[in-house]
């Protein structure tokens, strides 16, 4: 190279400059997070329904109930590809979770170049990004997060290079499917989409079924194959709800740890400077639009119980304009001021209760899960740390392999459970469903009192004082009711509560969501789930027995 003239030596290492700008962040957050490489257990509920499609049983938690225990659609269905090509789906979602966050950063970089026109830039949002410790954890975990943050950038760099194509619209219609709340992104972005084609309406028609086609036609399915409108986590967690507090709760528990007012002053700057038309304006304005919507709904519905993990989506938006900024007086001293803030950020803000789960609910999740399995790496649970964990491991154990039909409350106790042909092989109940799932047989029933996968639990009502998403608890007179032998009750069981349980069984909108779940899906039952999704994903009883069969039966 010492060979070329100037201008074609100088242009060389401004290529180069422009890799390393893009490219890097990418290699940093693909090293930082392999070295906090871990497996959440809501990632194991993705596994065990990916195990029971690869098994034949459908995409179900538990083989004879349909249910839909997966939040992010296509994360369930790249797992089950990777399961189908023979790869081990635990290790497919932590480090394919790796490697999409990875690209996710190198797409974001690309694009930011490009709307910039490829002038030579610097690092600032992908900084921000880099010294927050939520960032390095959720590059794995195993669960949808770095599927998410891949879309979010390849759409936005789609929306710059090729917003006429309808391959750009169809990429975009993907939010619902990725998560149901990205929906908010795919519809902001489809906007920009218009404002920078302005389409004829027939142009306008067609990129709207180049987006909706897939999701609609999802839903179709998941409306006669499961009888809902949404996954039934969103029915447990009441995502149409607004719980304002709790959410602002959250988002303070995310922003005043890592002083995060001190980045956005600089990133504001770097914002504000943008210039130029609707080409221009619009890429930059759209995500940030986008971004800000993401937050107001995480912060509506409460927030989540995994500290920063639900604001990471709708932060990476908006950063994406200024993921890197052209070299000007403006760029340079906010990059020279993020710079800084992230040195001391990723060296020395933690949160306060790191390894626990803080006063408000919130978890330090990975530390939990490095905690209660004494590894620094947690992917493959052991629970040697975590005895209560163990404990009721072993209960679940013994009862496979004791050969004898048997239903399990917990930790609390053992009693008989229908035998025969189609009967589970085993029941059990556990708040910790990922681990549940984990130890009960395919051919068994695990379930949870929260109702993550069990849609009895997550259609009762809400009984308070619990973590977000975690406020609902579904007394176990339910459970003996719906799964166990008349007549056989543990000792500590209200035989009035579970007779009454019995009854409301049978009664009005509980029978039918029991028949829309369990019953033999004909087409007439498809076509009956499909009718009655509405009514039946907005559907709530009161979890005690007595007040429910008063209420169902009359």
């Amino acid at each position: 190279m010492s060979l070329l003239p100037g201008p074609e030596r100088r242009a060389v290492w401004a290529d180069r400059a422009r890799t390393a700008v893009w490219l890097g962040p990418a290699l940093v957050v693909a090293y930082a997070g392999f070295q906090r490489r871990w497996m959440s257990d809501d990632a194991y509920i993705y596994v065990r329904t990916v195990r029971q499609v690869l098994a034949g049983n459908g995409p179900v938690f538990n083989a004879g109930e349909r249910v839909e225990s997966s939040t992010g659609t296509l994360w369930q269905w790249l797992l089950v590809a990777a399961g189908t090509a023979g790869v081990d789906p635990v290790s497919a979602a932590v480090l394919g979770g790796l490697l999409l966050t990875a690209a996710g950063f190198a797409l974001a970089g690309l694009g930011a170049l490009r709307t910039y026109g490829g002038r030579t830039a610097l690092p600032l949002g992908s900084l921000v990004l880099l010294a927050l410790p939520p960032v390095w954890d959720f590059a794995t975990s195993g669960l949808e997060t770095g599927l998410a943050t891949c879309w979010i950038a390849g759409a936005w760099l789609a929306l710059i290079t090729r917003p006429a194509s309808l391959l750009t619209s169809a990429l975009i219609g993907l939010g619902p499917l990725v998560r149901p709340d990205l929906g908010l992104v795919s519809v902001v972005f489809l906007g920009a989409q218009w404002l920078l084609v302005r389409p004829s309406w027939r142009g306008t028609l067609a990129g709207a079924g180049a987006a909706g086609a897939l999701p609609a036609a999802y839903e179709v399915f998941r409306a006669g194959y499961y009888g809902h409108l949404v996954p039934l986590p969103a029915v447990t967690k009441e995502a149409s709800q607004s719980l304002w507090g709790r959410g602002f709760d959250y988002l303070g528990d995310f922003a005043h740890p890592y002083l995060l007012w001190v980045p956005a002053l600089f990133v504001a700057a770097a914002l504000l400077s943008a210039r130029g038309g609707v080409a221009r304006l619009v890429p930059v304005l759209a995500p940030v639009v986008a971004g800000l919507l993401c937050w107001l709904y995480v912060i509506k519905v409460g927030g989540d119980f995994m500290h920063g993990r639900m604001l990471l989506p709708g932060l990476l938006l908006m950063l994406l304009p200024v993921f890197v900024v052209p070299v000007t007086r403006v760029g340079a001293l906010a990059a020279v001021g993020v710079g800084l803030w992230a040195v001391v950020c990723a060296g020395w803000l933690r949160i306060p209760y790191g390894g626990q789960i803080g006063p408000a609910g919130i978890a330090d999740e990975r530390g939990v899960y490095v905690r209660h399995n004494a590894d620094p790496h947690p992917v493959r649970h052991t629970f040697v740390g975590a005895p209560h964990h163990m404990d009721y491991a072993r209960k679940v154990w013994a009862a496979r392999y004791s050969g004898a039909p048997a239903l399990l409350f917990g930790k609390e106790g053992r009693v008989a459970a229908p035998g025969g042909a189609g009967a589970p092989s085993m029941t059990a109940s556990y708040v910790v469903l990922g681990l549940n799932g984990s130890v009960v047989p395919l051919d068994g029933a695990a379930l949870d009192p929260i109702g993550l996968a069990y849609p009895l639990a997550a259609h009762s009502e809400r009984v308070g004082g619990g973590r977000v998403g975690h406020d609902k608890r579904l007394p176990d007179a339910w459970l003996a009711a719906d799964r166990g032998v008349p007549g056989a009750l543990p000792g500590w069981a209200d035989p009035a509560r579970v007779a009454a349980a019995r009854r409301a069984l049978h009664c009005g909108a509980l029978a039918e969501l029991n028949s829309a779940t369990r019953g033999v899906l004909t087409p007439g039952r498809f076509l009956a789930n499909v009718g009655g999704a509405w009514e039946r994903t907005s559907f709530r009883f009161p979890n005690d027995p007595l007040r429910a069969e008063k209420e169902l039966c009359g």
